[in-house]
C-alpha cells in the first residue's frame, strides 16, 4: 500500500494538443480535481469547509515535467502532505502513468486558509493541522473508468 492519497483519471481527447499529448495547463486542472477529492476525504469536502466559514486560496503552484502524458492514458496522482505553517499548507503531488509506472511530473501547491466571506487569512487550528499532516495514506479515488 502506498503512503499517499491516490487519484486516478483517464486523459480525455479534449485535454490534448494536436500530437495527442496532454496540454501543460491541464495539469493544474488535474491537480484541482485530485485536491478537491483529497479535501473531501480529510474534511468532508469544500462545501463542508464553506459551511464552517473556511476556504482555501492557491498562492503558489510549481510543476516539473519529466515525460508526456497522452490521450487515453490512465494517470495516478499521488498527494502527500508537506509543510503546514501558521496560515498556509503545502501539498506535494506526483503524476505517473498507471500502465507502466512512468513518472510524468512532480508538483507543489501552496494554499492559504482564509475566512470564506472576507478572504482574510486564518490561523490553521490544531485539528485542521493534524488532519493535514496525517494525510490520507492508502485512500484511492478512481475516476478513470479502469477497475484495476
Amino acid at each position: 500500500m502506498d503512503s499517499a492519497f491516490e487519484f486516478k483519471l483517464r486523459v480525455r481527447y479534449g485535454e490534448c494538443d494536436a500530437q495527442l499529448v496532454v496540454f501543460n495547463a491541464r495539469y493544474a486542472d488535474y491537480t484541482d480535481l485530485a485536491v478537491t477529492e483529497y479535501l473531501r476525504y480529510l474534511f468532508g469536502g469544500v462545501i463542508a469547509l464553506l459551511k464552517q466559514g473556511l476556504d482555501t486560496q492557491v498562492v503558489r503552484f510549481a510543476i516539473d515535467w519529466t515525460a508526456p502524458a497522452r490521450f487515453d492514458d490512465v494517470l495516478i496522482l499521488r498527494i502527500r502532505p508537506g509543510r503546514v505553517g501558521n496560515t498556509s499548507f503545502t501539498l506535494h503531488l506526483s503524476f505517473s502513468n498507471a500502465a507502466n509506472g512512468q513518472d510524468l511530473a512532480q508538483a507543489d501547491i501552496v494554499y492559504v486558509l482564509v475566512r470564506a466571506h472576507t478572504l482574510d487569512k486564518l490561523n490553521i487550528n490544531d485539528t485542521f493541522r493534524a488532519k493535514l499532516l496525517a494525510g490520507a495514506p492508502g485512500v484511492c479515488i478512481n475516476q478513470s473508468g479502469d477497475n484495476a
